[in-house]
């Protein structure tokens, strides 16, 4: 699957000429929608080079559901912020400018909301997690992106836009 993967995006590349750069203090923005078992995760972020391939950031997320305990029907939010950071994996993998793939740990804080009398588990706390995701630039700072992840709240599959400033 993951060659399946990069053969798509390098089989796209060859229609475009962006440029992917990370490096120390290039800049970018991303924000989307993912899936869930709990409702469809907002999410914006940022993310900062902090060397070669190297990136830290954080993102907030929401996510809303509704949900029948014991015949009454109750509706759930959920707000997290997570740090992030990623290595870029381009340079290893020799790709082309318009294609970034990475990998990463995430770890941060998610809170529940849910009305007063529900009595189920719900709980606020910390999560970690990991991620792995690929952009394809369209033009020179605007990608296409989509992440897989696991292990905490905030993780989850994901598909947005990300800006290069």
């Amino acid at each position: 699957m993951k060659k399946l993967i990069v053969l798509f995006f390098v089989a796209c590349s060859t229609f475009s000429y962006s440029q992917n750069t990370i490096g120390k203090g290039s800049k970018m923005a991303d924000f989307g929608v993912g899936l869930s078992t709990w409702g469809i995760p907002v999410y914006g972020g940022i993310e900062v080079g902090v060397d070669d391939n190297i990136t830290v950031g954080g993102r907030l997320s929401w996510r809303s559901w509704n949900e029948r305990y014991f015949g009454t029907g109750y509706r759930h939010n959920i707000f997290g912020f997570s740090v992030r950071g990623n290595y870029h994996l381009n340079e290893v993998l020799e790709l082309p400018s318009d294609i970034g793939l990475y990998a990463g740990l995430n770890a941060g804080f998610y809170v529940y909301d849910s009305p007063s009398e529900y009595s189920g588990d719900r709980t606020s706390g910390i999560g970690l997690g990991v991620q792995i995701g690929g952009r394809y630039y369209f033009k020179d700072t605007w990608s296409l992106n989509a992440e897989l992840g696991g292990g905490s709240s905030f993780s989850s599959s994901k598909i947005g836009l990300t800006k290069n400033f």
